[in-house]
């Protein structure tokens, strides 16, 4: 059979009897096909394999000169992006991609032999905001109270924080997304921008920003993070979320809110993370170099 680079299909009876061919390679054995398919049909997801100290090092040296968005996925995230073509654009944008979840990063080692680091968004954003971000700079705020806006100026100094709050399900109405957006560039250029504003609204409004081009600087899709640090909303206990059940805790918290999303939701990552294929990758944020003439 002649490399035409397609793939062909048969299925027999009650039982799965697929030809494919591909190149002069045949397969007809199922145990042999199905390895083959899986990954042939898996889809990618690049995580920067970074750990929270290593990566507040790149954060601490990032320059405004472009815009870039770091997204941070747990296992709801990785759901979406397995069912979501639309959602696996937004983070195929994003600057760098985090393994957020500790319970996610224990699963990869028992299925995949896959070794990740975490680092997670709350834990990144406290870190930025408390050793990194110096009195003066300027920082956007998209989402949240404007009380818990104000207890961030005071618990970390912050001279110039710019407070965005776009109403409940702004993300349906595009002309309130067209005003969020027109805020954060009005902001720019910028520091740091926290888009606390939920998933996928968060990495919508960042992917928004990049391709429109007119912000400059870095901005973290980073969910409740700030209200773990106003007090909004309490984290687990340290053992809790060094052994990955930081999930549990949160729904023994708010179960009317969460048991959909962990108990009904969740469990399908058992299904989908086979079906993907995750590459761990290191790069640099470094800021293009300008020659001057």
């Amino acid at each position: 059979m002649r490399n035409n680079g397609w793939l062909r299909g048969e299925l027999t009876h009650a039982h799965l009897q697929v030809h494919i061919y591909w190149g002069r390679l045949s397969w007809t054995t199922p145990l042999v096909l199905d390895t083959q398919l899986r990954t042939l049909m898996a889809i990618e997801l690049a995580i920067d394999d970074y750990n929270l100290n290593d990566f507040s090092e790149i954060v601490r040296k990032h320059q405004a000169v472009r815009f870039d968005y770091v997204v941070t996925p747990n296992a709801d995230h990785l759901i979406r992006y397995h069912d979501d073509r639309q959602f696996r654009g937004l983070y195929d944008q994003a600057s760098y991609v985090l393994l957020d979840s500790r319970f996610l990063a224990n699963l990869l080692a028992v299925t995949k032999g896959q070794f990740a680091r975490v680092c997670r968004g709350s834990d990144l954003t406290s870190r930025v905001l408390s050793q990194v971000v110096k009195p003066d700079d300027r920082i956007v705020l998209v989402g949240t109270a404007p009380a818990q806006a104000q207890a961030l100026r005071v618990q970390f100094g912050l001279n110039h924080l710019v407070h965005i709050n776009p109403r409940m399900g702004f993300i349906r109405d595009a002309e309130a997304v067209a005003a969020c957006l027109s805020e954060i560039e009005a902001a720019s250029p910028f520091r740091f921008c926290f888009l606390a504003i939920g998933s996928p609204q968060q990495e919508i409004i960042a992917h928004q920003l990049k391709v429109r081009g007119v912000a400059r600087g870095l901005a973290f899709c980073n969910g409740a993070s700030i209200d773990f640090l106003t007090g909004a909303e309490r984290r687990a206990p340290v053992w809790m979320q060094w052994i990955g059940l930081e999930w549990l805790f949160r729904l023994m918290r708010n179960p009317k809110r969460l048991a959909r999303r962990y108990l009904v939701r969740g469990p399908r990552i058992f299904l989908v993370l086979p079906r993907m294929r995750l590459v761990l990758r290191r790069v640099s944020l470094s800021p293009p170099i300008i020659l001057k003439s």
